[in-house]
């Protein structure tokens, strides 16, 4: 599919609209609905990666070399079907750190070789939209932000998870996470050197744009914290301090009568 071409720019606008309601809904009509949403994303997400497993098997295109769950994004669906569903705070962060790179990279510069209408159009953005709109609601949204400095156990994750695909990639002889070659399609990594400089240089990438979202996250945490409009809590005054004696006095003197009787 061509980038940008008009099923791509549909695509763009289906992100922006569903993660917009979805966080503006969530952060100023919370309820009930939320958990019902939470569950019906996290089944279309499902529903369009297995689907894209289903289809390949179906049309007896489905190879090892290309096929296997083995690319960052798998790990995106698996975890935010996951972290919508229960909304365990690890799974959520994962999602948050991970669909707001991989997934959204995947979304701006798709690597899919069919357009509109076919299945793979549909799966492909089915479950990478779905992973940038269930972080967007979940961390932006429902405010369940990471904790300060999740982003560095993130980063060790993200980097024990390229090993894992590496050792794939060795075993089948696939490109998984292009850590073989880069992708034939504008991306990144068109600017980031030749191999292997360019792994190295995605790594240095992805710390800084996972730590770009750790500030985002904690900033957007204060701001919820802070009083509204700036105001500073209001003093104790001088009646209310004044209820609170009159209060002590009658509790003191209720405790010394009750002394009194049982003497």
């Amino acid at each position: 599919m061509r980038q940008f071409s008009d099923p791509h720019l549909a695509a763009l606008t289906v992100l922006v609209a569903a993660a917009t309601v979805s966080i503006w809904a969530a952060r100023w009509r919370p309820g009930r609905w939320t958990v019902i949403w939470a569950r019906a994303l996290a089944l279309v997400i499902l529903a369009a990666w297995i689907g894209e497993y289903v289809a390949e098997a179906a049309q007896g295109t489905w190879a090892a070399k290309y096929n296997l769950p083995l690319q960052l994004t798998d790990a995106v669906s698996a975890v935010a079907v996951l972290a919508l569903w229960t909304r365990p705070q690890l799974l959520v962060e994962l999602t948050y750190f991970w669909a707001l790179t991989a997934s959204l990279q995947a979304t701006l510069t798709p690597d899919l070789g069919q357009s509109f209408p076919s299945i793979y159009y549909f799966t492909y953005f089915g479950y990478h939209i779905g992973g940038v709109v269930a972080a967007c609601f979940l961390v932006f949204g429902c405010r369940r932000y990471p904790r300060p400095g999740a982003f560095r156990w993130v980063f060790v994750a993200t980097l024990a998870f390229t090993a894992l695909v590496g050792a794939g990639d060795l075993i089948t002889g696939g490109n998984y996470m292009y850590l073989r070659t880069k992708p034939a399609h504008n991306s990144l990594l068109n600017v980031m050197g030749p191999w292997p400089l360019y792994i190295f240089s995605t790594v240095v990438l992805a710390l800084a744009m996972l730590f770009v979202l750790q500030l985002l996250a904690d900033w957007l945490r204060r701001r919820d914290r802070a009083p509204a409009n700036g105001a500073r809590p209001t003093p104790p005054t001088v009646a209310s301090d004044s209820k609170l004696t009159h209060r002590g006095i009658r509790i003191a003197r209720l405790a010394t009568r009750r002394s009194a009787a049982d003497q």
